[in-house]
């Protein structure tokens, strides 16, 4: 309860008042404590006490029923024992509601809260997706790529076009990036795809919440009370912390420098926090513990809700100056052992025992350390803490519908749009890649077709010539023939005309011959009379042919 100008948290045995101190609200607290000992009614204690100061609060609801803030509590014969025993009613203590933005990363029971990919990071990413160190690097890499080529990794059909299109090209990156193993790009997708039906589709997209809406106020200045339903996104505890952390990284990342402050600009409570430590690595732990060490600085409050304190590294539990443990239960050595090391981490009060007063605290009762007025740790306290002015319990579908239909910031986040992207942009890429290489390969086939069609129309003429030469050898041989046919038949035609000749000649060299014979013949024999004559004609006849015979035989 915000009164006199500080956080009335509760009271001691001695009715004394135990108070925070508004400027030392921002160096962080712990709230701790077995289930069942009462750190929801402290946290909404805390957080109606912020709001009535002017801060606006971050909150998660893991049980829903954080989300009761919003409507004022109810007056019963329980709460007037502790109005009279706290002696609120002079404090001016009344039952009201508080101004509150309910969100919801499923955006079922909240205003739709989102982040893109890019925003997020590889870092928490890998951690979401439970990658080894190996693929870790790798998605690294892949945003590296995607920022050096202005691509927009909104959400996760972004992550896994990239990382395919990676995987594709991986010889074009091979060089500027390093090799990159195909097997465990493909687990980082199969990973991507778990995330997915884990809810990741609807938590990353655009619009992108904006980290200042968390800094609205409601009627009379009121610091808004910004609640994360987390009743159903515990059953993802890396979801759960890995998205808180982001919140907490944005916050740190984009408010300003500004000291110390007379309060809080802004105040975080980051409950089930042991999910937010667990099997996280050494690189992210000391990321956490540095936001915490330097968040102070810009005006936040961190407050870690866990069950003991041993769940947040002693890295961390160094920086918490505002402590309030509940009851702690020890049925074991090692229980008591932690039990032990949680009293130990507070001043000693010599009025009691710290070790034994934790394990004997009882529902609402709490041993609190806050920080005095120099930063140093008060006396530890045993304290009875103050009750709700709001409602203990949760809301109706139809309170929770009005809540989150008259926030301003729901007409800004209900619907997902999806901007032009990488994915969007791989697809282009892809199609034009197809196109090229279509066109490639149509035009190898043409050079293909033309080529054959070249060898075919060489063979064809090859084949042409190869027949026109042999039509040329024919024609010649037969024209040889016929020029030979033509030469013996004239050859022959000449003999013939030759042995004419020679017939006729000798014929007529017979008749002549023969009558010269005949007359010589004649003329030698008629000296032995008519006889003679005769028979001498006719040898000089014969005689006469014989020798023109001879003189002109055809053989020489």
């Amino acid at each position: 309860m915000y009164n006199d100008s500080v956080i009335w948290a509760g009271i001691n045995d001695n009715n004394d008042k135990i108070c925070l101190l508004p400027k030392m609200a921002n160096r962080h607290g712990l709230v701790a404590g077995a289930t069942g000992t009462g750190k929801t009614v402290t946290l909404k204690v805390l957080a109606e006490s912020f709001s009535d100061m002017g801060v606006p609060v971050f909150m998660a609801d893991v049980k829903g029923d954080i989300s009761g803030l919003s409507i004022p509590g109810d007056d019963s014969e329980n709460m007037q024992e502790r109005i009279k025993r706290f002696g609120l009613a002079d404090a001016g203590f009344s039952y009201k509601g508080y101004p509150v933005t309910l969100w919801d990363i499923y955006g079922e029971k909240g205003v739709n809260l989102r982040t893109t990919i890019s925003e997020i990071g590889p870092i928490l990413l890998a951690r979401l997706m439970e990658l080894n160190d190996l693929q870790s690097d790798i998605l690294s890499i892949v945003f590296k790529i995607a920022d050096d080529n202005n691509l927009l990794l909104i959400d996760t059909k972004d992550l896994k076009s990239m990382l395919n299109y990676v995987s594709t090209h991986n010889s074009e990156f091979e060089a500027q990036y390093g090799k990159m193993s195909p097997n465990s790009i493909a687990a980082i997708v199969r990973a991507l795809v778990a995330l997915e039906v884990a809810g990741g589709d609807k938590f990353f997209g655009e619009p992108a919440i904006n980290i200042m809406d968390f800094f609205t106020f409601g009627d009379g200045g009121k610091g808004m009370i910004n609640i994360l339903d987390s009743s159903s996104l515990i059953n993802s505890p890396k979801l759960y912390s890995t998205f808180l952390l982001y919140l907490l990284s944005e916050l740190f990342e984009r408010l300003p420098e500004v000291g110390d402050m007379d309060k809080p600009k802004m105040v975080f409570f980051f409950d089930e926090a042991h999910l937010l430590f667990k099997d996280a690595p050494k690189a992210l732990l000391e990321k956490i513990e540095q936001v915490v060490k330097l968040i102070r600085s810009k005006g936040v409050g961190v407050y870690f809700c866990t069950q003991n304190p041993r769940d947040i590294p002693d890295g961390v539990l160094a920086q918490l100056g505002n402590k309030i443990q509940h009851g702690l239960r020890a049925y074991t050595p090692s229980d008591q052992k932690s039990v032990k090391a949680a009293a130990e981490s507070y001043r000693e009060n010599p009025n009691f025992d710290t070790f034994d007063t934790i394990l004997n605290l009882g529902t609402g009762e709490a041993v609190v350390s806050f920080l005095d007025e120099d930063g140093i740790p008060m006396i530890a306290e045993k304290t009875y803490i103050l009750p709700p002015q709001s409602n203990f319990g949760t809301i109706s579908d139809s309170q929770r519908d009005t809540i989150i239909k008259s926030s301003i910031c729901y007409s800004k986040y209900y619907e997902m749009v999806d901007p032009d992207s990488a994915y969007e942009f791989l697809e282009r890429r892809g199609i034009e890649e197809a196109e090229a290489l279509a066109k490639e390969k149509e035009e190898a086939e043409a050079e293909k077709q033309r080529i054959k069609e070249e060898k075919e129309a060489e063979k064809q003429r090859e084949k042409e010539e190869k027949e026109a030469a042999k039509a040329a050898e024919k024609a010649e041989r037969e024209a040889a023939k016929k020029a030979e046919a033509e030469k013996k038949a004239e050859e022959r035609e000449k003999t013939r005309i030759e042995n004419e000749k020679k017939k006729a000649a000798k014929s007529v060299g017979n008749t002549i011959t023969g009558t010269v014979g005949r007359e010589v013949g004649k003329t030698v024999g008629g000296k032995f009379g008519k006889f003679g004559k005769t028979l001498g004609g006719n040898l000089g006849a014969s005689l006469g042919r014989g020798i023109f015979a001879t003189l002109f035989s055809s053989k020489k």
